[in-house]
């Protein structure tokens, strides 16, 4: 297997609803598609930064530009047909995870491709589906978050997240708990606050939730194992997750005690692996987290989640959440009982549309030996 040709789309697709976390409100996801060839077999990745760098310093402008100077030509000049080789190889190049993920997940897909596997059982994957849960904006209004939550819970949906930030908290959660005593609900506050609003945070333990996701920003995981130690809720690290080595001393630092794990975060399929195994390791469960993916990505997430230590409901929705036309065949569904399965043809397993991402492509570029 040889890389012949690696091409880059940039798209646009409009959400069904818009969603807003404490980071702000959006309409649409603009993102890139990585699609890598060889010998007449092709793999796809996505690239999950977004255009304004809010989640992370990576936007889908620095991404290309990455991917285009230096993780391509890396492809190229090195013969990199191995994602693990790719992963070795990008090391020297700080930063930039998202942008080596998109890569490495397209070179993913065409090695399951190329042995007629699909990528659970390359990655030694178990299950054969996964729980869904769904990620619930914040909304204009509290009849309007409950009516969003309620139809869900009807689509069958096991676990319930919704994004919290200052003032949007603790009533919130109080109204929720109030209408839906039983359901499984945890918060998500995207780094939105700092210890000066510990005494706000530990109200949050009235309400029987999951966990509390990301309290404080990435950078701080001292303030997180403070606050820890005064609540029974657990806290999970999202965005403060970013290597092994950062949830090793996050763990021993006792700032959460369960991990978020995000492909397009940790720079990878083997980064996202080796977290896995540690926490594994150290019985600290983790759950796949979603970054509003096309179906394209939202496969690779599901695949990744097969592994044994993904113990809770993830972010992995299905397809008609966030887009009324996704860009696979077939779309991601639901069963009646709340799962997703798992597919089985090789590499993702779902069959991207080449018509419906030509609709949606804002940029495109090749790239060949």
């Amino acid at each position: 297997m040889k890389i012949e040709r690696i091409e880059l789309s940039l798209l646009e697709m409009p959400y069904v609803h818009y969603f807003e976390t404490s980071l702000g409100r959006e309409e649409s996801r603009t993102f890139i598609l990585v699609k890598v060839f060889s010998g007449g077999e092709f793999g796809y990745g996505e690239v999950v930064a977004d255009q304004i760098p809010l989640y992370s310093y990576e936007t889908t402008s620095t991404a290309w530009i990455v991917l285009k100077e230096f993780l391509i030509p890396t492809v190229f000049e090195s013969g990199i047909t191995d994602p693990k080789d790719l992963y070795d190889r990008v090391q020297p190049f700080k930063g930039h995870p998202m942008a080596k993920a998109g890569l490495e997940l397209a070179l993913w897909d065409l090695f399951a491709k190329a042995k007629g596997k699909p990528l659970w059982k390359i990655y030694g994957g178990e299950k054969q589906e996964i729980p869904a849960g769904v990620s619930v904006g914040i909304q204009d209004s509290v009849e309007q978050l409950l009516d969003r939550i309620r139809s869900f819970l009807d689509e069958g949906y096991q676990r319930i997240k919704i994004k919290i930030k200052p003032e949007w908290d603790v009533r919130i959660c109080e109204e929720v708990r109030k209408e839906f005593p039983d359901i499984r609900l945890q918060v998500d506050a995207n780094g939105a606050y700092s210890l000066k609003d510990r005494e706000t945070l530990k109200k949050l333990d009235d309400f029987d939730l999951l966990m509390i996701e990301q309290p404080f920003p990435a950078y701080d995981l001292w303030d997180h194992s403070r606050l820890q130690m005064e609540m029974k809720t657990p806290l999970c690290l999202d965005e403060s997750a970013v290597s092994q080595d950062t949830v090793r001393k996050a763990l021993e630092m006792g700032s959460c005690r369960i991990i978020n794990i995000k492909v397009g975060r940790v720079g990878g399929i083997v980064e996202a692996i080796k977290i896995h195994d540690f926490c594994q390791q150290k019985n600290v469960p983790v759950w796949c987290g979603g970054m509003l993916e096309s179906g394209i990505g939202r496969a690779h997430n599901i695949h990744l989640a097969t592994l044994s230590n993904f113990a809770l409901p993830h972010d992995l929705s299905a397809s008609k959440r966030y887009y009324k036309q996704d860009l696979i065949e077939p779309p991601i569904e639901m069963t009646s009982h709340g799962t997703i399965e798992v597919p089985h043809s090789p590499g993702i397993g779902v069959f991207p549309k080449e018509d419906r991402i030509k609709q949606a492509v804002l940029k495109h570029e090749v790239f060949s030996l």
